[in-house]
């Protein structure tokens, strides 16, 4: 899949808060997102999550020949992970009966990748903050998507977390899904991206 952002402009308040003239996204694609606080990192990630319109400007999906959902090509995974007030495996589960698709082999495959196998009938709202995060993961792979937008994934969490998560990104990044992630600080999964864009004073710009 193959995302691209044509003229796009964001305004906040009277002016505005940036505007990118062409910016090219694929599938297997890893990024930094990164810049100072109030810059439009999340906005910018919504919006090619497709959750938030630009003030102008487009915003493409083309799926290839594989990839016919596209309303689920691109995932948005938030700050403050959101979870249904609901275990771990129906949360895991949710996205899969929006869709209509009955598949409890995928699910199962999910709970395992992400370590929740053994707690998966536990209520999601009674888990740490490394286990919301790999749910949100699990959550996200069942739905196969083509690229997941994390949003300070890192934040809050301990090292042991850190790591888990990185090698989970790891195995998406092998199965060729890519991702994008907003981190203020350089981190071991910041060292597994290969662009790198910084949002500020307006302007994105992709460094080497």
């Amino acid at each position: 899949m193959r995302l691209e952002l044509n003229n796009l402009c964001q305004s906040f308040g009277d002016g505005p808060l940036f505007t990118i003239e062409h910016l090219q996204l694929s599938s297997g694609d890893a990024v930094h997102l990164h810049g100072p606080n109030g810059a439009g990192k999340s906005t910018l990630m919504k919006i090619m999550a497709g959750l938030q319109k630009p003030t102008s400007g487009q915003v493409e999906l083309t799926p290839t020949a594989k990839e016919s959902v596209l309303q689920q090509a691109v995932i948005y995974l938030h700050q403050h992970t959101y979870l249904f007030d609901m275990d771990v495996r129906s949360n895991v589960e949710y996205g899969l009966r929006i869709r209509r698709e009955k598949s409890p082999q995928k699910v199962n495959q999910a709970l395992l990748w992400a370590g929740l196998e053994h707690m998966q009938f536990r209520q999601a709202h009674v888990l740490s903050g490394g286990e919301r995060q790999r749910l949100a993961l699990a959550r996200a792979l069942v739905l196969d998507p083509a690229l997941i937008l994390l949003d300070e994934p890192t934040s809050n969490l301990d090292a042991e977390s850190v790591a888990r998560i990185e090698q989970m990104l790891q195995d998406l990044h092998r199965r060729g899904t890519g991702f994008v992630l907003s981190c203020h600080q350089d981190n071991a999964l910041t060292k597994l991206c290969n662009q790198h864009w910084l949002l500020a004073s307006g302007t994105l710009t992709v460094q080497a």
